[in-house]
């Protein structure tokens, strides 16, 4: 009865190897399962003439769909269902997440990336608390960001500052209150609003990684391990306007890193980003992945991480990051107090 509906939303373009370990990952959680496949005409160099994944992805998506949805909850969206003969998607994001959310049923929608994974016993603790909070309008998860390989992740600015999608502290939206006349606005952050409107996202809102409650729940972010998935993003970037910063941690990714690339991971947000060894837990997904990898069953390109290794253990790199560590910390709180104060200030005087 009051147990949450939760409609899980994804968007993919060549999305191996991850695509049937995320889907099997979310299934037992879902009400439904919607994705939604294929480019827009900025990203036509890595999709097919039609609009669509080059490594299977598709494909991929209609087989499970037909061999391994025993409870029907998996929906295939493409650009054609939306009216775009061509197969492609005429923007970037939006429209397609708007594709997903139309087509939402739940109480929830849940976005997700393909290369976005959570514990399992994280996810029972997300739905525990929906069902005890009903009110909650929006969650947030701080993440593990992997760069590299499945053992290093970024830390630093973009992380713990303000810096990405709005969120105090580095967070992502992903989880948010879904009834009759909700409206997915925009992807950047990802916005929805009610019936009347109103945007949601901060009515009720909590960080899970966060919260007193319980330990805190991350997102694991799996975006940046292999060159098959960073190369062509960074090709991505060169038909933006803002392109030539943003590209440049694309192209450092198969580059030697060095001490001053090493501290500028991802350089296109203006702060210091450096790696650190990852000594947690991968969720079970992500460790069925890694043992089909390791015996050859998913075969895929990995890049060598002998430059990481070294940089982590290098004395002037560890020195390095303890201080950037400090000094980030600083920056982020008082950019978190400067819009807290702002806040405070426009809810005061009644300011929209």
């Amino acid at each position: 009865m009051n147990l949450p509906r939760i409609s899980f939303g994804i968007i993919v373009l060549n999305g191996e190897p991850f695509t049937r370990y995320n889907l099997k990952y979310l299934y037992p959680f879902a009400h439904q399962i919607i994705v939604v496949e294929g480019s827009s005409p900025r990203f036509a160099f890595n999709a097919s003439p039609e609009g669509h994944s080059i490594d299977g992805t598709l494909e991929l998506l209609r087989s499970i769909k037909r061999e391994e949805d025993p409870e029907n909850k998996i929906t295939i969206v493409t650009a054609e269902d939306e009216g775009y003969p061509n197969g492609f998607w005429p923007g970037h994001q939006t429209e397609q997440s708007q594709a997903y959310a139309k087509r939402a049923t739940g109480n929830w929608l849940w976005q997700v990336d393909i290369d976005e994974f959570y514990q399992p016993e994280d996810t029972v603790k997300v739905i525990n608390f929906l069902r005890a909070n009903p009110s909650t309008t929006c969650l947030t998860f701080n993440s593990y960001h992997f760069w590299g390989g499945f053992d290093y992740i970024l830390q630093g600015g973009l992380l713990m500052s303000r810096s990405f999608q709005g969120e105090s502290w580095g967070a992502f939206r992903r989880v948010f209150m879904w009834a009759p006349g909700y409206r997915y606005v925009d992807h950047e952050p990802p916005t929805v609003c009610n019936a009347e409107g109103k945007d949601i996202t901060h009515i009720c809102k909590y960080n899970m990684s966060r919260l007193s409650a319980f330990p805190p729940i991350y997102l694991y972010h799996y975006t940046n391990i292999f060159p098959s998935q960073v190369i062509p993003k960074g090709k991505f970037y060169l038909y933006l306007s803002a392109g030539e910063s943003q590209k440049a941690k694309f192209e450092g990714f198969t580059e030697i890193l060095d001490q001053k690339k090493g501290l500028r991971i991802f350089d296109h947000f203006g702060t210091y980003n450096w790696l650190r060894k990852f000594d947690g837990k991968h969720p079970l997904a992500i460790e069925t992945l890694r043992q089909d990898i390791d015996s050859g069953f998913i075969r895929i390109n990995l890049i060598s991480t002998e430059d990481i290794k070294d940089l982590l253990t290098s004395y002037k790199y560890i020195l390095l990051t303890k201080y950037l560590f400090i000094l980030e910390k600083i920056r982020s709180y008082y950019l978190h107090l400067i819009h807290f104060t702002k806040h405070k200030i426009l809810t005061y005087y009644k300011i929209s």
